[in-house]
């Protein structure tokens, strides 16, 4: 549970002039700008954890979508705004504790210490984004990445990067099969080509040192159907939810990021995928599935349940802006007591 320490909701936010004038300054078209507004008020509007998080957060997640001309709907896959909990920090980085009146620890139901906690939104690309913003370069003439099902592959030599297999013909047979392992590819105009396979114990390995969120163990009780569906609440990252999914995501991550071509919004992505985004130079990574990042506490974040799921100005020069225009709206107008709460969670 968060702690009374939460910040107002996005929905009361999105409302105050001064949000209203900080997005219009940087998205500079009013007609963008009403886009905007009613695509990221629908995503937050249908995912109810969504809505509990800092409204900060979920504007510089969504300004960093928008800045990369990709949809921010669960349904297309692109990318998302992720709710997570996490523990708050005191400016000496120490866990801030719940404490009684008395100055005693509250436990929670299992007996540990409770921690102060807020809701925040992560930015986090899908492999349908990497797919996307790799295609805009103009390098790459072809791109592919796969779950291998059961019974496919024949041979994978990874020296000379050459893969074997028959794939099950039936679409819906395939589908039901056994997932084995992931194999990515990708050539250029050029003919420069580069391929990886790893096998789903490699892959399942990866997600669970990379990933605060996710626990193989678990993992392979749900599959097994060991998790009673009272508890499943508890594993709602995408990392339970859709395997596959994040397998090749990461599987483009590791392709692209240090073999391909690497345009200035990839590297930008790469940076921020997975992180809460506070400022240009400040994101965190509450959960992050690369091996630059590995420093997760998984004590102090909690995935929260959430539902199935024309370019801005430079990408780098969005989140500055939201300080300067937030700046410039609190120096040139009088603000309520309310939007001065809201001026400050940014």
């Amino acid at each position: 549970m968060a702690s009374n320490m939460q910040k107002p909701k996005f929905s009361v936010a999105i409302t105050t002039p001064a949000y209203k004038k900080l997005i219009n300054n940087t998205l500079k078209d009013p007609q963008r700008a009403n886009n905007f507004i009613a695509n990221v008020s629908t995503v937050v509007a249908n995912n109810p954890q969504l809505q509990e998080c800092e409204a900060s957060t979920i504007l510089s997640a969504a300004f960093l979508a928008d800045s990369l001309n990709l949809s921010m709907s669960p349904q297309l896959g692109y990318c998302y705004l992720v709710p997570y909990e996490t523990a708050l920090k005191d400016k000496y980085g120490k866990t801030m504790w719940m404490l009684d009146e008395n100055g005693n620890h509250i436990l929670d139901n299992n007996g540990k210490w409770k921690k102060h906690t807020v809701k925040k939104a992560q930015f986090q690309m899908g492999y349908k984004g990497y797919v996307q913003l790799a295609q805009r370069t103009g390098q790459y003439k072809k791109i592919v990445v796969l779950p291998i099902k059961d019974g496919e592959l024949i041979h994978f030599n990874p020296l000379e990067e050459e893969i074997d297999v028959q794939l099950i013909e039936d679409e819906l047979e395939r589908e039901q099969a056994k997932t084995i392992g992931y194999y990515a590819m990708f050539e250029y105009h050029t003919g420069y080509r580069k391929a990886i396979y790893w096998s789903i114990r490699k892959m399942m390995a990866h997600a669970d040192k990379y990933s605060a969120a996710f626990s193989a163990e678990m993992y392979e009780k749900i599959q097994n159907g060991e998790v009673p569906e009272k508890d499943m609440w508890r594993y709602s990252s995408f990392w339970y939810k859709n395997f596959d999914d994040m397998a090749m995501k990461t599987m483009l991550r590791q392709l692209i990021s240090k073999w391909g071509v690497v345009s200035i919004e990839m590297e930008n992505v790469l940076k921020k995928d997975m992180a809460v985004i506070e400022s240009e130079t400040d994101y965190t990574y509450i959960d992050n599935d690369s091996d630059n990042d590995s420093d997760n506490d998984s004590d102090n974040q909690i995935p929260l349940s959430q539902p199935e799921p024309d370019m801005v100005q430079d990408s780098d020069n969005v989140e500055p802006l939201i300080q300067e225009n937030l700046q410039q709206e609190m120096n040139g107008s009088e603000t309520s007591e309310q939007e001065a709460i809201d001026i400050d969670s940014i």
